[in-house]
């Protein structure tokens, strides 16, 4: 029996951030226990990607959608038909055998989302982590959970129940990524989210780092936020296994 097919949108690849100075928010990154990948010669623009293992972020020099979550789809030409099939109205479609192709569309909530043809940077150990806690989940601010279920079931996410602990959300789980939404009320931006049992403690080496920490109102004294260079936060909260 050979592998499961691929969803539509492929493979889990980054989250591809816009950043003014990459060396700076590489530097960030690092401050928190982040890996550096080796990236390729893809893009003509300077090009990042630091990672815990298990969520990769690309720092991107350049104009244009901010953040995206990006997916790697082999022969991706060939599935154009199906995207029109599902009903998903591309933003912007770059093919042909000169060019790296590529796609870019929008939820019906704004958020960017990018196929590629092939990988960008190199795979790191799975266990590298970080001293953020264990990566759980990107999660999106949604006004109406029901249709963003709608939307990226087809896409290759199960939705799970929603859940109001520690904030109203909507799981969804896919093998390469899970994500979540969140009321904007919460947070207008996509969030990174965190989890540990022993937050506390790694907040304490956090401040010892000289990290800033955000009290993240209503989720508890042990729940923080850390702003991001392009200001994306990383939400961190004490859970998990």
């Amino acid at each position: 029996m050979g592998p499961a097919p691929l969803p539509l949108l492929g493979t889990f690849h980054e989250l591809s951030v816009a950043v003014d100075d990459v060396r700076a928010a590489v530097e960030f990154y690092e401050r928190l226990g982040f890996a550096q990948a080796t990236t390729g010669d893809t893009f003509t623009h300077p090009y990042g990607v630091l990672s815990d293992g298990r969520v990769f972020v690309g720092l991107h020099r350049r104009a244009g959608a901010s953040p995206v979550l990006t997916f790697v789809r082999p022969r991706l030409a060939q599935r154009l038909p199906a995207f029109a099939d599902a009903g998903i109205e591309l933003e912007r479609v770059q093919t042909g055998e000169e060019v790296f192709n590529e796609l870019l569309f929008r939820d019906p909530f704004g958020h960017a989302v990018a196929v590629l043809e092939a990988r960008t940077y190199s795979p790191l150990d799975p266990r590298a982590g970080s001293l953020c806690g264990d990566f759980a989940e990107i999660s999106l601010p949604a006004s109406d959970f029901a249709a963003a279920r709608a939307y990226w079931e087809p896409l290759g996410f199960v939705a799970a129940g929603e859940a109001e602990s520690p904030y109203p959300h909507l799981p969804l789980t896919s093998d390469h990524l899970d994500l979540s939404f969140h009321p904007p009320r919460l947070c207008a931006h996509a969030m990174l989210v965190f989890r540990d049992p022993e937050m506390p403690a790694r907040l304490a080496r956090l401040r010892e780092r000289g990290v800033p920490l955000r009290a993240a109102g209503g989720l508890g004294a042990d729940a923080a936020f850390i702003e991001g260079p392009d200001g994306t936060p990383l939400l961190l909260l004490t859970g998990g296994d």
